[in-house]
């Protein structure tokens, strides 16, 4: 039986959540207005004012914000409450620029609570249950978002963070931990340091992973699946609109619900920022219906998705979301060709490699090089030059069919890739663009 943590709302009809959005919509763009004079500017630069806002229909009237906004406006420039009334910052994990700051009061941290505990429950989860959440604590936001919504839960929370696996799988295995939450790649690994170990998936007593913070494939979900014995669900977020559980799977698996009585989401054309209807794929927009500190109209997520109001078997009413299908921003051009990182995970786990690995772009003598760094299993690895040419062949032609272009494949022995115990760093791009 479907588990909801709200119900009231997350089953509503879709009436009563559009009344909701416009009611919302109306409050905060006023706020906005009165408290944010680097939104003010734009909204005033486009001659958009509140009363113009009447409703969701009138979203499309609002001017677009980006990242590069957020930095030019830290560090208090999105601010919209007085600095005493916030409680915490989380910060994003860009290594390049001034970094982004988000502001939250106790009210928008009990809202983001409450949709990660959404999402816990999706995944089975109840307060008889022990969470370990392995996502990294600190300015990033995943073990604080799913540490606040396991304890709206009631579960048995384990805050262990991420890194140190053996004790990661002491506390796993000791404790009886049935729920998971951390990177894909780190329950990947997680998982071969147990297959390592002699652990079958039915000696691990977890029921359950919430995995999100970077992309990953439907053949990692079931290679993950397959490894630990679970259910493994997929949770979205971003620091920018709170951190995870702005949206998130359920049982059915295909698709992540939005919590659309906090966030309305859009799809537009990334190029000319025409909004576009349900079912086309375009980059995602947010806006924040509820947040206090830092309220974002129409940010630019430069996600790549598609939006679906379809009914849902198990009974939530809320649009769903696609899993990202690679962003507009990191989009590798290979020679003309769009490459996302994702389609070349598909064709490894496809062929039965593990999803470590490592993309290396480059560009020599005014051409594009594409080099795919794959490690190989235990079982595969070999002192035979035949074998392994004949293997790296396989892996071409696939890239190929997959790509429509050639790729150089490097079969390299296991565990020789670096192993990340935050967001993996799958691609290495040393082109001077």
């Amino acid at each position: 039986m479907e588990r909801y943590y709200q119900p009231e709302i997350e089953t509503a009809p879709r009436e009563k959540i559009r009344a909701l959005q416009d009611e919302l919509l109306v409050k905060q763009v006023r706020h906005v207005w009165d408290h944010v004079p680097y939104y003010r500017k734009l909204m005033e630069e486009k001659g958009v004012t509140p009363d113009d806002i009447r409703s969701v229909d009138d979203l499309r009237k609002l001017p677009f914000i980006s990242k590069h906004d957020l930095r030019e406006a830290y560090p208090y420039g999105m601010l919209a409450v007085p600095l005493k009334d916030c409680v915490r910052i989380h910060s994003t994990s860009g290594t390049t620029g001034k970094r982004v700051i988000a502001f939250y009061t106790q009210h928008d941290i009990d809202l983001w609570d409450d949709c990660c505990a959404r999402a816990i429950t999706a995944a089975g989860g109840t307060d008889e249950d022990v969470c370990q959440v392995s996502y990294g604590f600190g300015l990033f936001t995943g073990g604080a978002g799913l540490n606040g919504g396991s304890h709206k839960v009631g579960c048995l929370t384990v805050p262990i963070s991420s890194g140190n696996t053996e004790r990661q799988i002491m506390f796993l295995m000791d404790l009886k931990a049935t729920i998971l939450c951390c990177t894909p790649s780190y329950a990947a690994y997680l998982g071969e340091s147990m297959k390592e170990m002699g652990l079958t998936p039915d000696q691990i007593p977890l029921k359950a992973g919430i995995f999100g913070a970077e992309a990953w494939s439907e053949e990692m979900r079931q290679s993950i699946q397959e490894t630990l014995g679970i259910k493994a669900y997929d949770i979205y977020g971003l620091t920018e609109t709170s951190g995870p559980g702005v949206a998130f799977e359920c049982s059915a698996q295909n698709g992540m619900h939005i919590n659309e009585d906090h966030f309305i989401a859009e799809i537009i054309d990334p190029d000319t920022g025409e909004v576009l209807p349900d079912g086309q794929e375009g980059e995602l927009v947010f806006t924040a219906l509820d947040k206090e500190a830092f309220p974002l109209l129409r940010y630019r997520t430069r996600d790549v998705c598609v939006l679906s109001h379809e009914p849902c078997p198990c009974g939530r009413t809320h649009v769903k979301m696609c899993k990202p299908r690679g962003r507009t921003d990191d989009m590798l051009i290979i020679r003309g060709v769009n490459v996302f990182p994702s389609q070349i995970e598909t064709v490894l786990l496809n062929l039965g490699y593990p999803a470590n690995y490592q993309i290396i772009v480059d560009r020599v003598n005014n051409t594009d090089t594409l080099d795919v760094q794959v490690e190989m299993t235990p079982e595969m690895f070999t002192d035979s030059l035949a074998e392994i040419t004949a293997r790296q062949k396989q892996l071409v032609d696939g890239l190929r069919s997959m790509l429509g272009l050639t790729a150089k494949v490097t079969l390299v022995a296991p565990k020789t890739i670096t192993r990340s115990e935050g967001k993996a760093v799958r691609v290495i791009d040393k082109r001077k663009i």
